[in-house]
């Protein structure tokens, strides 16, 4: 069965005509000293039952814990990857603004240290910052970079995104 994830690439305009997107910062122990590969698009697996576009909505919101602050019917479709472990990823961007410090993270439960038969709560995003598109390519996951060029392929067309 094939893992799926759905999620929302938040973006909004700078002075100057500069992009930003907002990413977060993987949780848990595996991420902790890592920067670099260590960002995501807001996302989360689902159902091949549930629609897409309904799991990036709650993915979202509760990997951050704040409404996506875009209309649904405002989103734009950035297409499917499949990633190097086999899962795929469908993402969804939209023009909006939130601020990283409001977001309350959903967490998970990991047995840590490994084999200690202690389970711990960690976020799933410890952290969620804004970055230029060509600082947000060097952090973002690399199997998740063609969604930032997708995006800046749809800003640079005519009519923008």
């Amino acid at each position: 069965m094939t893992r799926r994830s759905a999620g929302i690439l938040l973006w909004r305009r700078t002075a100057g005509s500069g992009v930003e997107v907002l990413l977060g910062h993987m949780g848990g122990p595996f991420w902790a000293g890592k920067d670099a590969g260590a960002w995501s698009v807001p996302k989360g697996e689902h159902e091949d039952t549930e629609p897409a576009l309904v799991a990036a909505v709650r993915e979202f919101t509760e990997e951050l814990g704040l409404p996506v602050p875009v209309p649904v019917e405002r989103l734009v479709a950035l297409g499917e990857v499949r990633q190097a472990g086999g899962k795929r990823v469908e993402v969804w961007a939209g023009e909006g603004d939130l601020d990283p410090s409001a977001i309350t993270p959903g967490t998970f439960a990991l047995e840590w240290p490994p084999r200690s038969g202690r389970l711990v709560e960690f976020p799933e995003i410890d952290r969620a910052a804004w970055f230029g598109l060509d600082e947000a390519s060097a952090r973002i996951a690399a199997g998740q970079r063609p969604f930032l060029d997708r995006l800046a392929a749809r800003l640079d067309a005519p009519g923008g995104a």
